[in-house]
């Protein structure tokens, strides 16, 4: 059984290993982090860390029941009840339903502990797989998004009204 949990300087460990596990496969469909990403990986885990603290973001990891990571799921800019969703699961567990699931239970999360109202997901167009995890979770499509927000890749952002969830 995997449970979802606000990450803390303890998932550090787990977390990188999930990401140097799965970066082949993430590169597949979003881009690259670039080694610096894994070189400095301590210092943006404890830059996360504070931005959680300081309250404008809220990152989620789900946790198998052996300590591993199986994905990141993660609240930011917080504005006015609403922040935008980012998310990635590991390999093994893609196309199983981990993602839409966890995403729904972040939903619940975000309005019930987190007051958001709104949340936004940009998602590339290349990426079937997010628009149909996104679409199952309650959220529908409101417009192009910049590539920019999804790693120079064209896309469409995605809009959930927490109100509306189940």
């Amino acid at each position: 059984m995997s449970e979802l949990k606000l990450l803390d300087a303890g998932h550090a460990p787990a977390v990188l290993a999930f990401e140097v596990a799965n970066r082949a496969y993430f590169a597949a469909s979003v881009s690259d982090r670039g080694d610096e990403f894994y070189d400095r990986f301590a210092d943006r885990h404890s830059a996360l860390l504070a931005e959680q603290e300081a309250g404008v973001c809220a990152f989620y990891v789900l946790v198998a029941e052996d300590g591993s990571v199986l994905g990141r799921f993660n609240l930011y800019d917080f504005e006015d009840g609403a922040a935008r969703l980012g998310y990635r699961v590991a390999q093994h567990v893609a196309g199983h339903g981990v993602a839409t699931a966890t995403v729904r239970e972040l939903c619940r999360l975000a309005a019930a502990r987190h007051g958001l109202r709104t949340l936004r997901a940009a998602a590339a167009h290349a990426n079937a797989a997010s628009q149909k995890v996104l679409a199952k979770a309650g959220f529908v499509p409101v417009g192009p998004a910049d590539p920019a927000a999804l790693g120079g890749e064209s896309g469409t952002w995605y809009q959930c009204d927490l109100a509306l969830q189940p």
